[in-house]
């Protein structure tokens, strides 16, 4: 009588010659899993288990379980994405409420108990922003899946409401004052200076600013050209996203500040010089979290010391991008060439700042205000 199959399991191949570590068997397979931790070949058992019961043909629902949905989803596309970080940080939260049910689990009623169950270390519940982007990562995994054959057809997914646009941008004197703020901080001040200045003349993102070269084009950020005058946000080899980076014409006044840094040796737009040895190396930036907070409150000390009173507790970095785009409508700027210079739909600049324009509405006033 054959001897009965075991099935995959690990196994502790020791070497003399190379190191030792745990191999996954099954039957005459023998599969590396290339390191000698117990728990991550464990982790290696898991996947190969995953993929060899994994369906080559369409299944129904309430045949394939939500974490095999994103397990393919990952495997197979969120690897080539600009940002798989973001999907893996979403998957990671998913499992957690979404292991061991299947994919017609997926409902309005189990969505809005997974909604619930999201919540701080400290209880306070995530916020709705959060939950859509992680439950839009589940719905596109079971798109995924039904696009490429494995399920006969994809649940809908239940987001819940979506959060109010924000509006809060700062005022010219708030601005002013944030700048002082941080150019009176001893060792972040010069380049936090430089962080806010290029939030208010571009609107870029935070990520986008921190890895701005200054007249060398980067595959891994983008670069401000001074000889032609152009903003070019996309690093070299970064894929396009629906976050669009396109480039941009620099204002006069904030190019001739550029070329004065470029003529200085300057390779980043914000960048920390650090001498050793004698020699002066540049850095480049990687976060400004805590010298923003550092520059909000001395900013607003300044301020009171001077007889204003200024609240910029809800000022982020994102709200130099707000600023900017509000700015420019109430300068006229039409709601077209806006959504072109910062690389933002039109759509969006319509929904979210047209309002603030000088313009807006302004036909159907004149409409309104003639007779009949």
């Amino acid at each position: 009588m054959p001897r009965r199959a075991k099935g995959p399991r690990l196994y502790w191949r020791a070497r003399k010659d190379a190191p030792s570590v745990w191999e996954i068997r099954d039957g005459s397979q023998r599969i590396s899993t290339g390191t000698d931790c117990r728990r991550e070949a464990e982790t290696r058992l898991a996947q190969y288990i995953d993929r060899k019961h994994r369906s080559s043909g369409p299944t129904r629902p309430e045949e394939l379980s939500v974490g095999m949905c994103l397990t393919i989803y990952a495997e197979e596309h969120a690897q080539g994405v600009a940002a798989p970080e973001r999907i893996g940080y979403a998957i990671d939260a998913l499992d957690q409420f979404w292991n061991g049910l299947t994919v017609a689990d997926v409902k309005g009623e189990t969505c809005r108990r997974y909604a619930r169950s999201r919540t701080k270390k400290d209880g306070a519940p995530i916020s709705n922003g959060t939950i859509r982007r992680e439950l839009n990562v589940l719905q596109a995994a079971i798109n995924y899946c039904h696009g490429e054959g494995y399920l006969i057809h994809a649940p809908k997914v239940t987001l819940p409401d979506k959060p109010p646009s924000r509006e809060r941008w700062l005022t010219r004197q708030e601005a002013a004052w944030l700048i002082r703020g941080a150019r009176s901080l001893n060792r972040d001040g010069r380049h936090l200076a430089d962080f806010i200045l290029h939030g208010l003349y571009t609107g870029s993102r935070k990520e986008t600013i921190l890895s701005m070269h200054i007249d060398r084009p980067s595959p891994v950020g983008g670069h401000v050209d001074t000889k032609t005058g152009v903003l070019y946000r996309k690093p070299g080899k970064k894929v396009e996203t629906h976050k669009r980076q396109r480039p941009a014409r620099l204002p006069s006044r904030y190019l001739a500040h550029l070329r004065r840094q470029a003529a200085n040796g300057r390779v980043y737009i914000v960048e920390r010089r650090i001498e050793r040895d004698g020699k002066l190396r540049r850095e480049m930036v990687k976060d400004v979290k805590n010298a923003w907070v550092s520059a909000r409150s001395e900013a607003e000390r300044l301020a009171w010391l001077h007889g204003v009173n200024i609240d910029l507790s809800g000022v982020t970095p994102h709200t130099l991008k707000h600023t900017a785009i509000t700015w420019a409508l109430q300068r006229w700027a039409s709601i077209w060439d806006a959504a072109g210079y910062f690389s933002t739909s039109a759509e969006t600049i319509e929904r979210t700042y047209g309002h603030h324009s000088p313009n807006h509405q302004a036909t159907a006033v004149k409409a309104m205000d003639m007779r009949g």
